[in-house]
C-alpha cells in the first residue's frame, strides 16, 4: 500500500506528515532494493541452480554391455538441464589387461565385477562397455538431445592400443600394446620417440535407435550417433543427437585418451574416463544426423558401410547447416562448403565408416 500525503493548516501536523511520508518512502526503497539488487539474485534461484547433479558410476547394474536398445532398462532418470558425473570403463577384460602387463592391483575392481556379472544374454552383440542408459524426462521421437561435455578426466595412468584395423597386414606381429600416460603433462609416448598430447574423449555417445531396429551392436555408428570415434568431442564441446524413442536413452563409453582422424589400426589409447555432462532436451531443433559444436567450429557427420555414401551425407548435412544459418540457396551453400569447410575421415574401422565436415564459426559471423 502506498503512502498518502494529507495537507493540513497546522504547522505541527504538516511537519509530522512530511516526516511520515519520508519514513514510508525510505522503507519502500529498502524493500525494493531487497528484491531487485544483488541480494535478490542470490535469494532467487537461477535456472542453473535448479538443475540437479547426478552421479552415475560404472557397475554391473549401470552399464549396457555391447548394445544400444530401445528396451534397455534405464540406469538413471533425469530432467532436461540436469548434469551427470559419469564414469566409463575401457573395452577390455582384467585377463586381457594382465596379459599386457598391468598389475592385478591396478585393474579397477568395477571392471572385474562388470566382466564377471554381465555375461550371456546381458552381453553383446558388440563389445563396448557403455554406461547408461540415461532416461531423459520429456524427450521423445523427433526431439534432439544436446550433450554438453563439461569436463573429462583420466582416472587411471594407462591405456592400450589394439592393432588390427584397416590395413591388417601392417599389424604383424599381432597383439595389443600397453601405453603409459603422463597425466601431469597430459602426454603419452605412443612409440619410441613419438610423444602425443592427451585429449580425452568418449568414442561412443549415443541414444537408442528406433524400436524397429531392435538391439543394435555398439560397434557401428549411425544416426543414433553411438561409436562415432570423433576426436573433436573433448571437454568444452557439444554433440547434438536426433532422438528416436521416448526418454532418448543415452549411453556413453569407449573412452579414448588420444586418437588421430581415421583410427586406422582399430583403436585409440583405450582407457577409463570420468567426466561431467549436461543434457538438454531440444524440442526447437530437428536433425536427421548428429551434429557437433566446438568453441570454434560446427561439425556435420555421416556414416555408412560405404565411404562414398558417408561422405555425401556429411557434405549434404553441411549444406543444410549453411542454409539454416545464413539463409542462402542450396547451390550457394554447396559452393561455400567447397571453399570454406574441411572434409575429414573420422574412422574406417567400425563396420560403418565415418566422415565429418568442419566449418569455422568465424566464417558464419555477421549478417545474412
Amino acid at each position: 500500500m502506498g503512502a498518502a500525503f494529507v495537507y493540513s493548516r497546522s504547522p505541527m501536523k504538516l511537519h509530522f506528515a512530511i516526516l511520515a511520508f519520508a519514513i514510508l518512502a525510505f522503507a519502500s526503497a529498502c524493500a525494493a532494493a531487497s528484491t531487485s539488487g544483488p541480494r535478490a539474485a542470490a535469494q532467487s534461484p537461477t535456472a542453473h541452480q535448479l538443475h540437479q547433479l547426478h552421479q552415475l558410476p560404472a557397475t554391473p547394474t549401470t552399464v549396457a554391455y555391447g548394445y544400444y536398445w530401445s528396451e534397455a532398462k534405464p540406469a538413471l532418470r533425469i530432467r532436461s538441464g540436469d548434469m551427470v558425473d559419469i564414469e566409463t570403463v575401457l573395452t577390455n577384460t582384467p585377463v586381457g589387461l594382465e596379459r599386457l602387463g598391468v598389475k592385478p592391483e591396478d585393474i579397477p575392481e568395477n571392471l572385474r565385477d562388470i566382466v564377471r556379472e554381465d555375461t550371456g544374454s546381458l552381453k553383446g552383440p558388440g563389445g563396448h562397455i557403455l554406461t547408461g542408459p540415461i532416461y531423459m524426462e520429456g524427450a521423445d521421437s523427433g526431439d534432439v538431445l544436446e550433450v554438453r561435455i563439461l569436463s573429462i578426466t583420466l582416472p587411471i595412468p594407462y591405456g592400450y592400443n589394439g592393432c588390427s584395423g584397416f590395413v591388417r597386414e601392417l599389424c604383424e606381429p599381432r597383439g595389443s600394446t600397453l601405453i603409459m600416460m603422463n597425466r601431469a603433462q597430459m602426454t603419452a609416448e605412443v612409440a619410441p620417440g613419438i610423444v602425443v598430447p592427451l585429449r580425452p574423449f568418449w568414442g561412443s555417445m549415443g541414444v537408442a535407435p528406433a524400436a524397429a531396429l531392435g538391439r543394435v551392436s555398439s560397434n557401428p555408428p549411425g544416426r543414433h550417433a553411438g561409436n562415432l570415434d570423433n576426436h573433436e568431442f573433448v571437454a568444452g564441446t557439444t554433440l547434438y543427437i536426433p532422438v528416436f524413442v521416448k526418454g532418448a536413452l543415452l549411453e556413453v563409453g569407449d573412452g579414448h585418451a588420444a586418437q588421430g582422424d581415421g583410427e586406422v589400426d582399430q583403436t585409440a589409447i583405450e582407457t577409463n574416463l570420468k567426466g561431467r555432462l549436461q543434457l538438454v532436451v531440444r524440442k526447437d531443433m530437428k536433425l536427421e544426423w548428429p551434429r557437433g559444436e566446438t568453441p570454434t567450429h560446427w561439425i556435420t557427420m555421416g556414416t555408412d558401410t560405404s565411404l562414398v555414401v558417408a561422405t555425401r551425407t556429411a557434405i549434404t548435412e553441411m549444406v543444410k547447416l549453411l542454409q539454416e544459418t545464413k539463409g542462402i540457396t542450396q547451390k550457394q551453400a554447396y559452393q561455400a562448403a567447397s571453399m570454406a569447410a574441411d572434409l575429414r575421415i573420422t574412422q574406417l574401422v567400425d563396420g560403418n565408416v565415418g566422415v565429418h565436415m568442419m566449418i569455422a564459426k568465424s566464417y558464419l559471423a555477421g549478417g545474412k
